[in-house]
């Protein structure tokens, strides 16, 4: 309860003021005083001075020193219900309500006439949790006339909190007779009503509103759901149709037009009113977004299909450019397996509105798979860091990304702030972040750091078989743990026969330990499996070949390799010389 701050008893302090001002040498005659009251007005001239000085430190919120003004002043001045009003004051803005009660007890006792020593009084009550003892200040002060009655609305919300519905609506009638009928009176009201199940009285209320405030739908779909829930749908669909008689271009009439209708199995009239609302374009396009979701949840029928057309060519038409139009008609694509129209749907709504978290996770992880435009898909990872600062799954994705378009730096920062913000509670993210991360560090140059990751991310999936197959073939890079390197590849080779990648790996490593028949058999079969073979197959093949003495034909595989942006920085020697270089 908030209240303003009016100093009182502004009479007596002023004249203490003016007396303080003139002195005892004012050159106007005065009367002998005698020294009782001499010694009256001097305690009075001072407890002024103390007073001043702690309205001005209270102004200045030093609390410590206003208070002690203000104690001071009250010494010399115990009857002055100002002083005590103020040292309440300070005492609630430094938060000690219990403290502050004596104080604005006393304040108003001195002068049951200010009302704003009554509010201090309710406030500090409120503050300690003894709303009744509030309400009972406040209904004084409202039941006197018409001077206060701002304050009924305080008064109701603290009766209603304390569950006395009998008293709340009686103060909630003697505000609506100050401030006429209002629609937060009247929804207080209501709810009372329909708490004492008086359904009646509710609806009246409603009734009242409406006759009140002609033309506002808002009112009139207030009552309608009063009655759809109380099972009176035929009361609830009359008054609609009054209602868009009297005002026939209300699209959230006909809105409820078409629920109403619906409900008692009038199917064609209903869907008349749904399109005539969704032709407007005053209708808010999430209310017709979720009306067409609604129809997507319907059984599928040919003329499920024939309305959704029916509502998608009229939202497009007299809603566009809107972001939940756009996601409802993804959902849409989504759920007839339109995958990719439905992705673009999806990202038409992020860049009107980046705030779905949900439809950003489906963007993104619908972006991925073969030939996959990293690049665009950061420009929505990116968007969920910056709009989800505190989800990890966000800052994983945008690591990803950047780590497959080689941005390894920027990968690095993402990932581990993934791991971070996830703290090991999602286990899968965790394992994932690792391997990506790993293969981010050895592109940096920071390999120990990298193997250490690859490392994590084998002890949370012993069996993944990218993290298996890049950390064999890194190892086999650096020609260290070559049998472990060779363990790790061999494992994921027996489970992907087929795959050239895999395969590649393999001889490459077997290539390392000195195992130049084997070597060639997997990089044949490698090879044989790759529709387009990289270059550095090629060049791999190359090398293998030369080392079994096939001289020839090690060039001819090095010149396939030549331009390759895979290929070794000594591919251009070797098809020079002949010979193989390291």
């Amino acid at each position: 309860m908030q209240h303003s701050i009016i100093p009182v008893n502004f009479k007596n302090i002023l004249v203490l003021v003016f007396l303080v001002l003139i002195g005892s040498n004012s050159a106007f005659p005065q009367e002998t005083l005698s020294k009782k009251d001499r010694k009256a007005q001097e305690n009075k001239t001072k407890s002024t001075r103390y007073f001043i000085e702690g309205e001005k430190f209270l102004v200045l919120n030093e609390l410590e020193k206003s208070y002690f003004y203000f104690q001071k002043a009250l010494e010399l001045g115990p009857e002055e219900p100002a002083i005590h009003y103020k040292i309440a004051e300070v005492l609630v803005k430094a938060n000690e309500p219990a403290k502050a009660l004596p104080y604005a007890d006393k304040a108003a006792e001195l002068d049951s006439e200010n009302k704003y020593y009554s509010l201090m009084l309710a406030e500090i009550y409120t503050n300690l949790k003894q709303p009744l003892k509030a309400a009972e200040i406040l209904d004084r002060l409202t039941a006197d006339g018409e001077s206060n009655q701002q304050y009924n609305l305080d008064l109701a919300s603290i009766y209603l909190n304390a569950g006395e519905l009998e008293k709340a609506l009686i103060v909630l009638d003697r505000a609506e007779e100050y401030y006429g009928v209002l629609e937060p009176i009247t929804v207080q009201k209501q709810r009372i009503y329909l708490k004492n199940n008086k359904l009646d009285q509710a609806i009246e209320e409603g009734e009242k509103l409406i006759q009140a405030k002609p033309g506002n739908p808002t009112y009139v779909l207030n009552l309608v759901e009063i009655l759809y829930n109380n099972n009176r749908v035929d009361q609830g669909l009359d008054l609609v149709m009054k209602e868009i008689e009297k005002y026939p271009n209300q699209p959230e009439l006909q809105m409820a037009a078409h629920s109403l209708l619906k409900e008692k199995g009038r199917k064609e009239e209903s869907l008349n009113y749904l399109y005539q609302a969704f032709s407007s374009p005053d209708l808010n396009p999430e209310v017709k977004s979720r009306a067409y979701l609604a129809q997507l949840t319907e059984l599928k029928t040919i003329e499920r299909e024939s309305v959704l057309d029916s509502l998608e060519t009229l939202m497009i038409e007299f809603s566009p450019e809107d972001a939940s139009i756009y996601g409802a008609l993804g959902e849409r694509r989504i759920q007839e397996d339109q995958q990719q129209e439905g992705i673009s749907y999806f990202k038409k709504s992020l860049l009107l509105n980046p705030k779905d978290a949900k439809m950003l996770e489906q963007v993104i992880l619908g972006s991925f798979g073969e030939n996959a435009d990293f690049q665009e898909v950061e420009k929505f990872t990116i968007m969920g860091v910056d709009e989800f600062p505190q989800s990890p799954e966000f800052w994983f994705y945008d690591g990803v990304v950047k780590s497959a378009q080689k941005k390894d730096t920027a990968a690095v920062a993402s990932l581990e702030k993934a791991l971070e913000l996830n703290a090991g509670r999602n286990q899968q993210l965790d394992q994932v972040a690792y391997g990506s991360l790993g293969s981010s560090l050895y592109n940096l140059g920071e390999k120990e750091k990298a193997f250490k990751n690859f490392d994590e991310a084998l002890k949370l999936n012993p069996n993944d078989e990218q993290v298996l197959n890049n950390y064999a073939y890194f190892l086999s890079l650096e020609k260290v743990n070559l049998e472990k390197a060779k363990a790790m590849s061999a494992k994921v080779v027996t489970r992907f026969p087929n795959n050239g990648t895999f395969l590649d790996t393999y001889s490459w490593v077997l290539f390392q330990l000195g195992e130049y028949e084997e070597a060639k058999k997997y990089m044949d079969l490698a090879l044989q499996n790759e529709l387009e073979p990289s270059g550095v197959m090629f060049e791999h093949y190359g090398d293998i070949l030369y080392h079994l003495g096939q001289k020839t034909e090690a060039i001819t595989y090095w010149k396939k390799a030549e331009g390759s942006p895979e290929a070794s920085e000594t591919l251009s020697l070797k098809i020079k010389e002949g010979k193989y270089h390291e």
